[in-house]
């Protein structure tokens, strides 16, 4: 479960939550413990989640825009309807993560894992895909069109990415 005392802090505001995580790197070797959290709704823009554990947290509806979420474990989170746009993703595990509906326009998933991730329905308009793991995720009415899987000399879309070989459309 979600350590109180870290989500009392987290309640305190955007301003106090990232002063904590900048002035305490030692935290960082523990990883906030959100594991769980009921966030749904919650204004989270712009908060550093570096890291952090939000292992089946519900952030339904919540607005992550901004987000520093690199390397956060959101295995099993509830995202549905959140808004992600622009934010960064970069090595995060979403495996098995609800994603319906969710924006992640100009959001950066490179390198991320999307394993097993119900994604239907979500817009990922100018979403950085490079090296991004999207096996046996569920990507059937999302919105792409202009999401690219980025190289080191060329972009590609989404159905010509390697990374969506063995992606469910249904």
């Amino acid at each position: 479960m979600a350590s109180q005392k870290q989500l009392d802090r987290l309640s305190s505001g955007k301003t106090l939550w990232n002063t904590w995580r900048r002035d305490f790197p030692d935290v960082q070797a523990l990883e906030p413990d959100l594991h769980a959290a009921d966030l749904h709704g919650a204004d989270l823009h712009g908060v550093d989640f570096h890291g952090a554990d939000l292992t089946e947290a519900n952030l339904q509806g919540a607005d992550l825009q901004n987000v520093d979420l690199h390397e956060a474990d959101l295995r099993n989170a509830n995202l549905r309807g959140a808004n992600l746009s622009d934010a960064n993703l970069f090595q995060a595990h979403l495996q098995r993560a609800d994603l319906r509906g969710a924006i992640l326009c100009r959001a950066n998933l490179r390198w991320a894992d999307l394993s097993n991730a119900d994604l239907r329905g979500a817009d990922l308009d100018g979403a950085i895909l490079g090296k991004a793991k999207f096996d046996g995720a569920n990507i059937s009415k999302v919105d792409h069109h202009a999401a690219a899987h980025s190289t080191a000399d060329n972009t590609t879309d989404l159905h010509e990415s390697e990374a969506v070989s063995s992606v469910k459309s249904v």
